[in-house]
């Protein structure tokens, strides 16, 4: 059977564990299902992807980027920017055994980005199209929505820490979707680091403010230590209570 392809976004305001809730999304996926082919797009300014998910790669599409307006009005008027650009992507695109890793790196340096962004643009969806999954961790807050960089996203997964102001930002950044005219086919909130005595009361929040609940992610001593002492989250236990959660959410939520 013929597989469709999916594009995965992960987003919420800083802190909340967007990176690690992705990563064990991938080793949910992983575990499940290997007939996929993965990219994960790192479009976190703060790049932790790759230590998080244990890759030993420097490059990014930041550097790539700065380069390139730092060279643009120097280059002849038939150089092909647009083939230069999509070159050097494919350069520091890291390719793995079970999954590909991209990672778009540090902000922008002052001045206008506006036509090394466009080339950008096009290249990436034509990047994603090689992919039957493409996993995104975004920026934290709103501004990967105004800046477009979460455009074509089938699944949001909108992180928060167990709290009213968490879930009210989460509500804005499905609001500001919508403003901007960004469709993603469904939204989905996810509350990290939950207690079961407070549990229910986050249900009701969410359904107050308009969000579809999909589950909570216990605390995780383990996952802790992982991240404190830089082991890749691919290799926590599976009897890991984080892990056990993701990974109901992703059999609940994610037709793979």
């Amino acid at each position: 059977m013929k597989l469709e392809p999916k594009v995965v976004g992960v987003s919420g305001k800083g802190g909340v564990g967007k990176t690690s809730f992705l990563a064990l999304t991938l080793k949910a996926i992983l575990e499940k299902n290997t007939r996929h082919t993965i990219l994960v797009v790192d479009a976190d300014p703060d790049s932790n992807m790759p230590d998080v998910l244990g890759v030993d790669t420097t490059e990014n599409i930041g550097l790539v980027v700065n380069e390139l307006k730092e060279k643009i009005d120097k280059l002849p008027p038939d150089f092909g920017k647009a083939e230069y650009l999509e070159y050097k992507v494919f350069d520091v695109l890291y390719e793995g055994d079970k999954f590909d890793l991209l990672v778009m790196g540090a902000p922008e340096r002052e001045g206008c980005y506006c036509l090394v962004n466009n080339l950008l643009m096009k290249i990436m969806d034509t990047l994603t199209k090689n992919y039957t999954l493409v996993l995104i961790d975004l920026p934290a807050g709103l501004e990967h929505i105004s800046r477009r960089t979460s455009a074509h996203v089938d699944i949001m997964f909108l992180i928060t820490d167990p709290s009213k102001m968490g879930i009210q930002t989460a509500a804005r950044i499905k609001e500001l979707a919508k403003t901007l005219h960004r469709e993603f086919k469904k939204i989905l909130l996810i509350i990290n680091k939950a207690s079961p005595e407070t549990e229910e009361i986050l249900k009701e929040h969410s359904k107050k403010f308009g969000l579809e609940y999909a589950g909570s992610v216990p605390v995780d001593e383990k996952l802790a230590e992982f991240n404190l002492r830089g082991v890749p989250l691919l290799e926590l236990p599976d009897d890991s209570p984080a892990y056990i959660a993701v990974k109901k959410i992703v059999e609940e939520t994610l037709p793979i």
